[in-house]
């Protein structure tokens, strides 16, 4: 396959090195320092077992340098989706079809609006990476996982050619039986515990250990649950305790992207998290105390950082 992985960076750069490393035709699609170091250099990725280092077949910030391509792999933060897929013509074909790799749930509705739903499949990842610096991508663990499928739950071969791909490259690919189920239980881990982390800015230890924090968190997550039970979202009852049975597990100094984001300045994926939490909630009715207070504490330092960076 064709594949171009638009947004180099933790998510983006980590994947499509192992499929470079698998054989697979890759093209990344990046800018600035980034895409000058991948260009000189090949793209390096640090992991506790060690590094690696590849070469695309073409590392570019022109679109029109590419043409069209199998599948696109879209790495890049929730809020520039619309904007990517405004630009993305040069590498559509008849038969492309986009993933979209973003924390939320919009994404691939965004996506489809714009480009037309044939072009659109629906995913979501598992992963602790990011920009170590250009060139450069680190990532935490073996808990590296990807899982994608069609909107409408159905089998096709471009889904499964894609997760023959993955599994070719050693990265554990799934084609769940329901993929917005998939989806909604990923929103419920990472909206709560990412908006809870932010607001008391502390890591996932002390989250989980302060009976105070803890309560929040489980808050937090019942209300995604209801949330999604009201959009027709068939989440399992058992779908809070398991996820917070899962933090119990994770690296006890561990953040989010966006608790790191909003520590240090820099525009975050607020308004793709909770804040569509809050979104979502109002048009169905249903009430989100825990994340309106999250995403209301936490907007003014994310507007004062869009302000900052002039996005």
């Amino acid at each position: 396959m064709r594949i171009a992985i638009y947004g180099a960076g933790g998510v983006g750069g980590f994947f499509g090195a192992q499929l470079i490393r698998a054989g697979e035709e890759v093209v990344f699609i990046a800018r600035g320092a980034h895409l000058e170091a991948i260009q000189e250099n090949g793209l390096c990725v640090s992991s506790p077992k060690g590094e690696m280092l590849v070469q695309p077949s073409l590392a570019t910030a022109d679109l029109a340098e590419i043409g069209p391509v199998d599948v696109v792999i879209l790495g890049v933060k929730a809020e520039q989706v619309s904007g990517v897929a405004e630009s993305m013509a040069p590498l559509l074909g008849a038969e492309t079809f986009v993933l979209p790799l973003q924390n939320g749930v919009e994404a691939a509705d965004k996506l489809g609006g714009i480009l037309g739903e044939e072009h659109v499949i629906v995913g979501l990842c598992g992963m602790m990476s990011w920009v170590a610096g250009p060139g450069h991508i680190r990532t935490l663990g073996d808990v590296n996982f990807i899982k994608f499928g069609e909107a409408n739950n159905r089998f096709t071969d471009r889904t499964d050619q894609l997760r023959a791909a993955f599994e070719r490259a050693g990265v554990k690919a799934e084609i769940p039986d329901d993929i917005h189920r998939a989806l909604w239980e990923k929103f419920l881990f990472v909206a709560s515990l990412g908006g809870v982390g932010a607001v008391k800015d502390a890591p996932f230890g002390v989250i989980r250990e302060e009976k105070e924090s803890r309560r929040m968190l489980e808050l937090a997550m019942s209300e995604i649950y209801r949330l999604a039970r009201a959009r027709g979202i068939a989440l399992d009852e058992a779908t809070v305790s398991n996820t917070l049975a899962f933090v119990d597990t994770l690296p006890a100094d561990g953040t989010t992207s966006l608790h790191r984001d909003i520590v240090e300045g820099k525009p975050s994926e607020l308004d793709s998290w909770n804040g569509a939490v809050v979104r979502l909630a109002r048009q169905a009715t249903v009430d989100v105390p825990v994340h309106t207070f999250v995403y209301e504490s936490l907007l003014p330092r994310e507007l004062a950082s869009r302000a900052a960076f002039k996005l």
